[in-house]
């Protein structure tokens, strides 16, 4: 059963208004919990519940009872806050009056996990590089500081200065974040499927920083294949926002042609299929124009990266995710399904520019690379991008390769493309237990945000990153990661690992766009063994609104809300 009706836009701003100069705020978080303090914090840390209450960042003259920190010649007192999630930003010390009113030296620690906060430099993995997190300051009598920028939950502060009294006020965390709404939603009777489209796309948000980062608190650049999963996330939960573009525009500006987006091939084919993606849920002509020169000779670099055998031969950085980047016959089949990929995007988008002479040097392109099928070598990021590609069948990815194992071998970025390849292939109940098997168990293990990489063997007997590791358990964060994620450098707020966000808009509300700038969109819901799912989703013209149901006879029942500027063209009612 199908009901559609009207509605209105004034969810959304006019296209004008949505670059918003200031977007940026910062908000003050008081901590939730200590979570730690030294051995010898008895007589020497007092009223440290103190910091627990919500501040002003003013200091005063009140004879209000502040938090008091007193060392000698041996004790020097810590302890270890927790902020409740993951947050981008730094922290806000605020303090006392004490005798001298000389400066008092402290240490500083931030932490994505209890782990990291309580680690030294070098210590399993543990960094002060790019976003550092590990400061010694001074704190003034009577005034505040603010100090650090990085991605952090836990703060460690030491007390480094002998024999001194500190007498601190508050402890605050500063959020830097855009303030800006989460226009879509996701809401079914499974509430771990909700929970984790929720922190897909707060993953997502705290990486729209003034580009569009990897990661919070790592290198922070442009990593343009990190952005495609990124932007599904942005196009089904906040719309159109500037960094989009202003990321994409960044890494064309920088990369002069022959030269390959942050030196890796597949990045600058992410790049075509991004400019795609961002046209048909934005539908700006005259921005896609921008990019018409550089897009027609990017693709004239890619198709001469053709043998003669018709095989790729792409050079630069052969890549397309850590956890496979060992495999080169999996990377060469990747690759391979990458140029058709990206080719096809890229015909499609000379036609709409008409340049009919690129889409027809495309068409041969890809004609000549589909008659190769490489072998994908067990490869589940190859075999996904070989369905998604076409060079094989979805149902011969999914069962062959990509539901072997059930989550053995998936990897938080291509993982997307894997549960994509298996919705291609229909097998959505494969897709959702996998979503609530490796990203719920990320919950499990106290996640607030999406991680850099995982993997389902590091489970047992593995501590949550909120708690002090107990005597025999595994730390999860300092104890795993490879490449150049060792340990405590891991990022655990990693926008690529955003993917079920995107994917449950996608295939359980069904919506997908099938014209450009959303005038049309194609609703097929797949609730599998769900009871219900609805949700919102935005468009240039407002908000879309759906709602799927299933009776008892196992029929769906569809409801459907949308502008009127927008053509639902079908429901396609499922037995699922």
């Amino acid at each position: 059963m199908l009901t559609i009706g009207t509605l209105h836009a004034q969810q959304i701003p006019d296209k004008e208004k949505k670059t918003i100069e200031n977007e940026f705020v910062r908000k003050y978080l008081s901590p939730l919990r200590i979570v730690w303090q030294s051995s010898n914090a008895r007589g020497n840390i007092k009223n440290l519940d103190q910091l627990l209450k919500e501040g002003s960042g003013q200091a005063d003259l009140s004879a209000a009872e502040l938090c008091r920190l007193e060392s000698n010649a041996t004790e020097k007192p810590a302890f270890l806050l927790d902020y409740g999630k993951e947050i981008h930003g730094g922290l806000q010390l605020v303090t006392g009056r004490w005798e001298n009113k000389k400066p008092i030296k402290i240490r500083v620690r931030f932490g994505e996990s209890v782990s990291e906060a309580m680690s030294e430099i070098g210590e399993k993995g543990a960094t002060n590089d790019h976003a550092m997190r590990d400061f010694v300051v001074e704190l003034p009598w009577l005034g505040k500081l603010e100090i650090g920028n990085t991605g952090f939950r836990f703060v460690r502060i030491d007390l480094v200065d002998s024999n001194a009294i500190l007498q601190l006020k508050e402890a605050r965390a500063i959020s830097i974040y855009r303030d800006i709404p989460y226009l879509g939603s996701f809401n079914s009777n499974d509430s771990r499927l909700n929970k984790i489209w929720e922190v897909g796309a707060y993953t997502v948000h705290l990486n729209m920083q003034e580009y569009l980062w990897d990661g919070i608190k790592r290198d922070r650049l442009v990593w343009v294949g990190d952005m495609h999963p990124e932007v599904a996330t942005i196009n089904s939960v906040f719309g159109y926002n500037e960094v989009v573009p202003k990321s994409l525009d960044l890494a064309r500006d920088i990369t002069p042609l022959p030269g390959w987006m942050n030196t890796i091939s597949t990045y600058s084919m992410w790049w075509i299929i991004l400019q795609h993606d961002w046209y048909m849920h934005q539908g700006d002509l005259s921005y896609l124009k921008q990019q018409q020169p550089y897009l027609k000779q990017l693709l004239q670099l890619i198709m001469s990266k053709i043998g003669k055998d018709n095989k790729e031969q792409l050079d630069g950085v052969r890549f397309l995710d850590w956890p496979s980047s060992e495999d080169q016959k999996g990377i060469h089949a990747g690759l391979h399904a990458m140029m058709v990929w990206s080719l096809t995007k890229g015909a499609e988008l000379s036609g709409i520019l008409e340049d009919k002479e690129t889409e027809k040097q495309c068409e041969a392109a890809l004609k000549r690379l589909k008659s190769y099928v490489p072998d994908h070598n067990n490869s589940k990021q190859a075999a996904a991008l070989m369905a998604l590609s076409g060079l094989i069948s979805a149902e011969q990815s999914d069962k062959e390769v990509i539901s072997v194992g059930g989550t053995k071998n998936l990897s938080t970025f291509y993982g997307y493309y894997m549960l994509e390849a298996q919705a291609a292939a229909g097998n959505y109940k494969g897709a959702l237990n996998n979503i609530r098997d490796f990203w719920g168990a990320m919950l499990d293990l106290g996640a607030t945000t999406f991680w850099e990489d995982f993997n389902m063997d590091w489970i047992p007997n593995a501590s949550r990153i909120d708690e002090i590791i107990p005597e025999g358990k595994k730390d999860i964060h300092g104890d795993y990661g490879a490449y150049c994620y060792v340990g405590h450098r891991h990022s655990l707020c990693h926008g690529w690992a955003s993917g079920p966000t995107a994917w449950l808009t996608r295939h359980v509300l069904g919506i997908k766009v099938t014209a450009p700038g959303c005038k049309e969109i194609t609703i097929t819901p797949h609730l599998d063994d769900l009871d219900f799912a609805e949700g919102t989703f935005p468009t240039p013209y407002g908000l879309v609104w759906v709602k799927h149901v299933r009776l008892k006879n196992g029929k769906i029942e569809t409801q459907v809300k949308a502008p009127k500027e927008i053509k639902i063209i079908k429901v396609l009612e499922k037995n699922n």
